[in-house]
């Protein structure tokens, strides 16, 4: 039986990974690897725990640093590791250090590389995970393209892999669990929040939170708003409102609900039943699209402009008369038009490869 090993490490990518691990593993052994890049536990092994994603065969135990640093880490042990399975197959998701330095390592080593989620770009080169996404997708020999426009770049670039449209597996994993999430307790009402009365806040990204003006004007936006929120504060948000001197400026905010981080499954029901979503994460906007819940992304740009064009995403910057006013005022009416395909992704990814190493 052929070996595919797939590579994992942060919060997205086990989303991700969960309905093409179903989808593998009726056809091919699968050889789970999780670098370690996100190791909170509730960024971690509660989503394993959730998304009945089987037990990593090998934790390369990565965690912070540097680009620099947590790429080269993660080359080096993944090299180790791809030594030591031996697999005919190596398979990435996404646009993270993880991605990056697993790909360098597989091509080097001549094992066939496929990347899941190729194509998407921002044009934002000074953004490392825009770097990631293009240095992987040249360094691939199957491309799964989430969107139609995700081909059209690689065609474009030039991308010397093999090019599939294949939709885009988060939608497969929220049909998966969405059902099960909802006969949970509502996690709104465990805050004291009415669902349908809230807005659901998440702000990770460096160039929000590594900058005080940046993240200052998140929370003037916060300030601003005379509705409920609830946050959940990602470690790297934790650590920079400390290190800025703004963590008393959000406990003083008293309709503003600070948080630990929650599972996936919670954040399904929370990002389905909010007035309005805040974000700065790719995955939240494309989850918020799903589930037809309005989003305010604040970035300059997004990887997935097709929910702006469809009315059911706006683009705001870290200011907070203008997350103000866009939180007042945005209130989509436009239909949501099927954008990411029709929840087959994954088992169209597990046959092509499949085809692939016949």
């Amino acid at each position: 039986m052929r070996t595919v090993l797939s590579v994992v490490g942060v919060r997205p990518q086990f989303v991700k990974h969960a309905p093409v691990s179903r989808a593998l593993r009726s056809r091919c052994r699968e050889v789970v690897v999780h670098t370690g890049q996100h190791y909170d536990h509730a960024m971690s092994r509660l989503f394993f725990d959730e998304l009945g994603i089987p037990e990593p065969d090998r934790h390369l135990g990565v965690g912070s640093g540097t680009h620099a640093e947590q790429t080269g880490l993660v080359a080096e042990r993944v090299e180790a590791t791809v030594e030591e399975f031996g697999p005919d197959f190596v398979l990435v998701f996404g646009d993270t250090n993880s991605t990056l330095g697993a790909a360098l390592a597989v091509a080097k080593l001549r094992v066939p590389l496929g990347h899941v989620e190729a194509g998407v770009r921002t044009g934002l080169l000074g953004m490392a995970e825009e770097l990631n996404r293009i240095l992987v997708d040249h360094a691939s020999d199957l491309l799964f393209a989430p969107t139609a426009a995700g081909v059209k770049h690689l065609e474009r670039e030039g991308a010397h892999g093999a090019i599939h449209l294949t939709g885009d597996v988060m939608r497969d994993a929220l049909e998966m669990h969405l059902a099960r999430a909802a006969d949970r307790p509502h996690p709104a009402r465990e805050h004291g929040l009415e669902p349908g009365r809230y807005v659901l806040v998440t702000v990770h990204r460096a160039e929000n939170t590594d900058a005080p003006e940046a993240l200052g004007g998140i929370l003037d936006g916060l300030a601003s708003l005379d509705e409920p929120v609830l946050f959940p504060v990602h470690p790297r948000t934790r650590k920079a409102l400390a290190e800025h001197g703004l963590a008393a400026r959000l406990a003083a905010l008293e309709h503003v609900q600070a948080i630990t981080p929650v599972g996936y499954l919670d954040m399904l029901v929370l990002e389905r039943d909010a007035r309005l979503i805040i974000t700065d994460s790719g995955g939240v906007q494309k989850e918020a699209y799903f589930l037809g819940t309005p989003c305010l992304t604040v970035f300059a740009e997004t990887a997935w402009p097709e929910t702006v064009a469809a009315g059911w995403n706006r683009l705001v910057l870290p200011s907070g008369a203008e997350i103000a006013r866009a939180a007042r005022f945005f209130a989509p009416e436009e239909p949501r038009p099927d954008l990411y395909g029709d929840g087959r992704a994954a088992e169209r990814i597990a046959a092509l490869i499949e085809s692939a190493l016949a």
